[in-house]
C-alpha cells in the first residue's frame, strides 16, 4: 500500500450546470415526498443555453408542477443574465405516470422485523461507504477542503463582495500525504466563472480569489498552504460559465458527492431517484456503518461495500476493509457490522425516516444534498451522518 502520495479532489459551486441538474431533479423528488410520501419517481434533468429539459417517471398521488420546481432552483442558484434566467429558458418536461406499486406503500416504522425481510431491493448495484480520520467529519481532507473552497466561492458571490462572479465555479485541492496522513497542501486551483472578459483583470481577481475565499477557508485550518502552496485561479484565463458555456446533465458528479475518488463509488448517480431506489439508500447506510467504525475507534480508516441483487432483501455480499489500520481483527468488525447494522431496503428507510424526510424540513430535503455532497455534510441533520452506534461498537 502507497504511503506517501499526493492527492487531488475537486468539488464545483451549486450553480455548475451539472450540480444545477442535481438539484433540479432532487427538487422534484422533494416535491412529490413532500405531498405523498410513498411516491415513485425518477427524475433526469439537462440543461444547457436557455433550455431545459426534465424526464420524469412517477408513481404517485401527488401533483407536482416540474417547470415551477426547476425555475425555482434556476434563480436559487443566482441566474439572471439575459441568456439564462428562470423567466425566459424554455422548459422541456416528458412527465409519465406508471401504475401504484401497492405493495410499497407500508409503513416502514410499523414494520416488523419478518415484514422488512419480506421487501426486496428492485436494483442490482454495489455501493460503498467511506470513512477516515483525516478530518472532524471523517471524510477524506482533500473532498473535505474542496467543498469548503466551492462553497465559499459560491458566499462570497451571493454576498456580492465580489459582484463580478457568475455561478459556476469549480475547486481543485491537492495535499500531499506521509504515512497515509495529510501533511500539506499541495495544491489548489479555483476557476471562477466572470460575467464579461475585461472585468476584473487576472491580477485582481487572483489577489481577490486569495483574500475573499482561500484565506476564510484556512484561516482555522490546521494545515494551511505554505510557501511552496501551487495556488492556480482561472490559469487558462478568463472563465464564461454557466449553461451557456457547456451543458449540464444529473449524475455526472458521482465522486464530487461521495468521497472526491479518494476511495471507490458505485458510480450510480444518487440525486433524482426516490428513497426505494437501493443505488441511492444503500450508499447511505454504507457510510453510515463506515463511519460508526472510525468514529469506535475500532480502525482509522473504512470501507464499507454493499452488493445487491434485484428480488433479493440482503445484500449478497458484504465486505469490510480497514487497509491495515484496524484496531482489532478486521474480522471482527466484519461481524460487528452485520451485527448492529440493517441494510435491507425497508430497514434502512426506517432508521433513516427517508420518506418522510421532506416533510419534516419544509419541502427541502434532498435538493440540499444535491450540492456540496451528500456525506460528510454538518450543516444537515443527516442521520447516516450519527455516530451513535460508535459506542456499542465500541463496547464489544
Amino acid at each position: 500500500m502507497i504511503k506517501n502520495f499526493m492527492f487531488t479532489s475537486e468539488s464545483v459551486t451549486q450553480g455548475h450546470p451539472d450540480k444545477l441538474c442535481d438539484q433540479i431533479s432532487d427538487a422534484i423528488v422533494d416535491q412529490f415526498l413532500f405531498q405523498d410520501p410513498y411516491s415513485r419517481i425518477r427524475a433526469e434533468c439537462a440543461v444547457s443555453s436557455a433550455i431545459v429539459f426534465i424526464a420524469a417517471r412517477f408513481s404517485s398521488e401527488a401533483k407536482v408542477d416540474l417547470s415551477l420546481a426547476a425555475r425555482k432552483i434556476i434563480k436559487k442558484a443566482g441566474y439572471d443574465q439575459p441568456d439564462f434566467n428562470e423567466k425566459i429558458c424554455s422548459i422541456l418536461t416528458s412527465p409519465r405516470a406508471l401504475p401504484s406499486e401497492r405493495r410499497l406503500t407500508f409503513v416502514e416504522k410499523d414494520l416488523t422485523d419478518k415484514e422488512i425481510d419480506n421487501i426486496p431491493a428492485k436494483n442490482q448495484v454495489t455501493v460503498f461507504g467511506y470513512a477516515c480520520d483525516q478530518s472532524p467529519e471523517l471524510m477524506p481532507l482533500p473532498i473535505i477542503l474542496a467543498h469548503r473552497l466551492s462553497r465559499q466561492l459560491s458566499d462570497i458571490r451571493f454576498s456580492k463582495k465580489l459582484p463580478y462572479l457568475m455561478p459556476d465555479g469549480k475547486v481543485q485541492v491537492g495535499v500531499d500525504f506521509k504515512d497515509r496522513r495529510p501533511h500539506r497542501i499541495h495544491s489548489i486551483a479555483v476557476i471562477a466563472s466572470q460575467k464579461n472578459v475585461e472585468e476584473p483583470g487576472m491580477k485582481k481577481l487572483l489577489k481577490d480569489i486569495r483574500e475573499f475565499v482561500i484565506e476564510p477557508v484556512f484561516q482555522n485550518e490546521p494545515i494551511k498552504p505554505d510557501a511552496q502552496t501551487l495556488i492556480f485561479v482561472n490559469p487558462d484565463g478568463p472563465f464564461l460559465g454557466g449553461p451557456t458555456h457547456h451543458s449540464g446533465q444529473t449524475g455526472r458528479k458521482n465522486a464530487i458527492d461521495t468521497y472526491g475518488e479518494y476511495t471507490r463509488h458505485s458510480g450510480k448517480a444518487l440525486s433524482g431517484k426516490d428513497p426505494i431506489r437501493i443505488d441511492r439508500i444503500g450508499a447511505y447506510a454504507a457510510r453510515y456503518a463506515a463511519k460508526n467504525v472510525v468514529a469506535a475507534k475500532l480502525s482509522t480508516e473504512c470501507e464499507v461495500m454493499l452488493s445487491y441483487s434485484i428480488g433479493i432483501t440482503r445484500p449478497i455480499s458484504l465486505e469490510v476493509q480497514t487497509f491495515g489500520t484496524e484496531k482489532i481483527p478486521e474480522e471482527k468488525i466484519n461481524r460487528l457490522v452485520n451485527q448492529h447494522f440493517d441494510f435491507r431496503p425497508a430497514g434502512i428507510l426506517k432508521t433513516f425516516n427517508l420518506r418522510h424526510q421532506p416533510s419534516a424540513n419544509a419541502g427541502i430535503f434532498f435538493q440540499n444534498l444535491a450540492a456540496y455532497g451528500h456525506f460528510g455534510r454538518t450543516d444537515m441533520d443527516l442521520p447516516w451522518e450519527k455516530t451513535d452506534k460508535s459506542g456499542l461498537l465500541a463496547s464489544k
